[in-house]
């Protein structure tokens, strides 16, 4: 039986939640206290073999890194960016593909769609990664 939507995003979030000094959600969460990473559901593939198995999830990663006009912000896309390391996103997703086995696999496939993100007259840095999971 293939993972819920709940559980995956659950399993995501856990996994981000690795990333030392990040805050994470399984939702967009209503206020944001940066830095914050949150899963976002963008698109459901059934049948993509026999009798519904193999249900693939795309996911989008969003991480609100701070003030876009804040340099510690801008600071921390390296680390965030960066295919290895504690503060690694990257890392985090990939370091147990099967989200504690909630899922048989996942690959984080892409990151740096890099926007500013307004929220009450505020403006965020924000991150987008792309997560493909196979549930």
């Amino acid at each position: 039986m293939p993972a819920t939507i709940s559980e995956v995003a659950t399993g995501l979030a856990t996994a981000l939640a690795t990333v030392s000094g990040l805050r994470t959600y399984n939702y967009q969460p209503e206020q944001l206290n940066p830095p914050v990473a949150y899963p976002e559901l963008t698109t459901v593939t059934y049948h993509r073999a026999f009798q519904g198995g193999d249900v693939v999830t795309n996911w989008n990663i969003g991480i609100v890194v701070g003030r876009y006009t804040d340099r510690t912000a801008h600071s921390l896309l390296d680390s965030y960016l960066s295919f290895s390391g504690a503060q690694s996103i990257r890392a985090a997703i990939e370091a147990d593909k099967t989200l504690g086995g909630r899922v048989q696999t996942l690959i984080l496939s892409q990151g740096a769609r890099i926007t500013a993100l307004s929220v009450a007259d505020a403006e965020f840095l924000q991150i987008e990664f792309t997560c493909e999971v196979h549930a």
